[in-house]
């Protein structure tokens, strides 16, 4: 009796006997086991990215947090949301990337401090809406694995974990030769976070008279960058050159100076109940972000004079010949999240937030919204350029 591989097999329509000779085609030569092609030979080293995987396992290892529940190397990760002190929980999800920044560091030649931006900017969302960031995975693709650029960026993706207390719970490398040109890469971060049921922000409650507070950001935070680079090639300048806006650093290394995680101040004032609503400052700057968490009855009235914008964006609009309004629609210009207040609570926020060491600025006031006007509007710009 044959068995059911041996039925296929001698059935096999792809077997030379059951192939109806072509004139016009060449005969196939014989197989030749030297000619035989491997999955390395396709551009894809399986070794490599084993490496990686082992290199990377201590980073992720450093992250862990209570509830994890699973280390690298699965099919999928555990989260134990009751060990981590909810008792009704809902779950928030983000996703993100770090945009054509990633070509500043590819062209600088540094790679050890994306992977924070990568988590920023993931976990910074979260937190907006109240919720503690809990888990976090990234996928990482590139034409050609380099463990060691690899191994950096992961680096950086892990440190940014422990500043927002969420574990790196997994990720994807996938090496795709053919898609990224040589050198290239790219990166996408998820995360996942919790907050208890009730407790989601914005609350309803934002009112005419709250007060606007602002957090200073690191720097250009990881939006904006194919202006910025634009800016850098019209002024022929290379990412090794001295930083015109801060001479004793490499240009590469100031803009690449990563995005500030703010996940652990402003949890602590959601906590102490002095928030009422949150908004991460990114593509779109603070006009476009901040009608995102606000009724429609009311405008975020900003006061440009409240604070200077640090040196790159300054360097940035007079390089670029960049208007104050097209810099206040695309960078952050140095507030990199903006809390709405009740103003009983404007100091005890603040107190919250310095003490976990923010840079707080008092930079303006919601008021009541007249027809369709904008729900954002940034006033006293003239010194920003």
């Amino acid at each position: 009796m044959q068995t059911v591989r041996d039925q296929v097999s001698s059935a096999n329509p792809f077997r030379p006997e059951h192939i109806t000779p072509n004139p016009t085609r060449k005969p196939i030569p014989a197989h030749d086991e030297k000619q035989g092609l491997t999955y390395r030979d396709a551009g894809v080293d399986i070794d490599a990215g084993e490496a990686l995987v082992e290199a990377i396992k201590p980073l992720a290892r450093s992250t862990a947090r209570t509830g994890t529940a699973a280390g690298l190397g699965g099919f999928g990760a555990l989260f134990d949301l009751r060990a981590a002190g909810f008792a009704d929980p809902i779950l928030v999800a983000t996703t993100d990337g770090v945009g054509t920044k990633l070509k500043v560091a590819i062209e600088a030649g540094r790679h050890d401090t994306v992977g924070i931006d990568l988590v920023a900017m993931c976990v910074n969302d979260l937190v907006v809406q109240g919720a503690e960031p809990l888990l976090f995975l990234d996928y990482f693709a590139t034409g050609k694995l380099d463990v060691a650029a690899g191994k950096a960026i992961v680096s950086g993706i892990a440190e940014g974990c422990r500043q927002a207390g969420c574990a790196l719970v997994g990720g994807e490398t996938a090496e795709m030769p053919g898609m990224y040109a040589d050198g290239d890469y790219d990166l996408a971060g998820f995360a996942v976070g919790a907050a208890e049921r009730g407790q989601l922000l914005p609350l309803v409650d934002v009112a005419p008279g709250d007060i606007v507070l602002g957090l200073a950001s690191s720097g250009v935070h990881s939006n904006g960058f194919s202006l910025v680079r634009r800016i850098v090639e019209r002024g022929g300048l290379s990412y090794n050159d001295p930083a015109p806006f801060a001479p004793a650093r490499p240009l590469g290394e100031a803009l690449l100076e990563p995005t500030r995680i703010y996940v652990a101040s402003t949890l602590a004032a959601i906590r102490a109940g002095t928030v009422k609503a949150l908004a991460h400052i990114t593509g779109g700057g603070l006009i476009e972000n901040l009608p995102r968490v606000l009724p429609e009855g009311v405008v975020a009235e900003i006061d440009g004079a409240a604070w200077a914008p640090p040196p790159v964006f300054r360097w940035l609009a007079f390089e670029g010949k960049v208007a104050a309004t097209e810099m206040a629609r695309t960078f952050n210009c140095g507030i990199g999240m903006a809390l709405v207040v009740a103003p009983d609570q404007a100091d005890a926020a603040a107190r919250i937030l310095t003490e976990k060491g923010e840079t707080v600025l008092r930079i303006g006031r919601v008021r009541a919204r007249s027809g369709d006007e904008p729900q954002c509007q940034v006033l006293n710009q003239d010194g920003w350029i």
